[in-house]
């Protein structure tokens, strides 16, 4: 019988020799960890739809944020959960100096400095009542240009308050040119930001309208893309970098592997994609009731999400993972 000459199997021998000839590598670097943080708590809050993830109080935040950085992984990405008589129709709690994701923002800024990339969600929708990312007009529809000027207000304060990255996840159009000026003049040209530039309106959100005790009622397919345009969402991503985004966001992650590929083939700046609540949910679940091994699926989601060509992965598995792979 004759054989092939070239036998790829030859390089799965060993795992020293699997190792070697890996074309798509996982490290902690490459990893963003989401985390919560409420006002009004006095002990980490769980989320049923997210096992192993919490509202942070401000000092359990502080703890979870150094054993992230400790674990290796490469930023922490923040949202604020505020008290539900402290929302309002502007979402005023997000530019408040004092609110809940500002303050929370300082003491990570004071604790860890430059040891990590400190981000921010720059978006409306856990500080409004109503739910929505933006600021709605007499018909109760969103006012995009309306909505532009509390993100420069959002973003201002956020930079303030220590962070490195701002990131605009309201598909508002202009969004980033808008914040691009609005940083700059207020003395804050080393600020990043991280658009969120195909965002998906996507059935995998849920579990996180929980996590921030979202008051939405109705959805947000008026600004959030569908999920069947990828042209479209290629265009969005190329608005931005004209915009001056420094980095694009593709969200969800698993879901869109193929507009992550496109993204990553036509970007000049780095590609994120966001592995959402939903996903990591399904993944819990089924590991929960032992019909896959929670870890091996996790890293081989990881793995699936950088082989598309995503430079940056937000996870809410991000410090165990870090952990897995030191």
């Amino acid at each position: 019988m004759a054989y092939p000459r070239h036998r790829p199997r030859r390089l799965r021998t060993t795992p020293a020799l699997r190792r070697l000839v890996a074309q798509t590598s996982l490290e902690p670097r490459h990893l963003v960890l989401p985390m919560f943080v409420a006002d009004g708590i006095d002990e980490p809050q769980p989320i049923p739809s997210m096992p192993g993830v919490v509202q942070q109080n401000r000092d359990s935040l502080r703890s979870a944020a150094a054993d992230a950085v400790t674990a290796g992984v490469g930023g922490l990405m923040l949202f604020g959960v505020p008290r539900e008589q402290d929302k309002d129709s502007a979402g005023s709690a997000g530019t408040d100096p004092d609110g809940i994701l500002n303050v929370a923002l300082r003491d990570l800024s004071k604790d860890l400095g430059d040891a990590t990339v400190l981000m921010a969600d720059t978006c409306l929708d856990e500080f409004t009542d109503h739910g929505h990312c933006g600021v709605l007009d007499e018909r109760g529809r969103v006012d995009n240009d309306a909505t532009l000027a509390r993100y420069v207000k959002l973003a201002v304060a956020q930079a303030h308050s220590g962070a490195h990255v701002v990131a605009p996840s309201g598909m508002m159009d202009g969004q980033v040119a808008a914040i691009r000026d609005g940083l700059d003049a207020a003395g804050h040209s080393d600020v990043v930001i991280l658009a969120y530039a195909a965002k998906f309106a996507s059935a995998f959100y849920g579990p996180f309208r929980e996590a921030v005790s979202s008051s939405l009622s109705g959805d947000r397919r008026t600004y959030q893309q569908e999920s069947g345009n990828i042209r479209e969402a290629l265009h969005e991503i190329e608005l931005d970098v004209d915009e001056g985004a420094d980095i694009v966001m593709v969200k969800p992650a698993m879901s869109c592997l193929d507009v992550v590929a496109a993204a990553a083939a036509i970007s000049p700046v780095p590609v994120a994609a966001y592995q959402v609540s939903g996903e990591y949910a399904m993944i819990r679940a089924a590991a929960a009731n032992n019909w896959i091994d929670e870890r091996a699926a996790a890293l081989e989601s990881l793995i699936s999400i950088r082989r598309a060509g995503a430079d940056i992965v937000l996870t809410y598995w991000a410090t165990a993972a870090a952990a897995w792979l030191s």
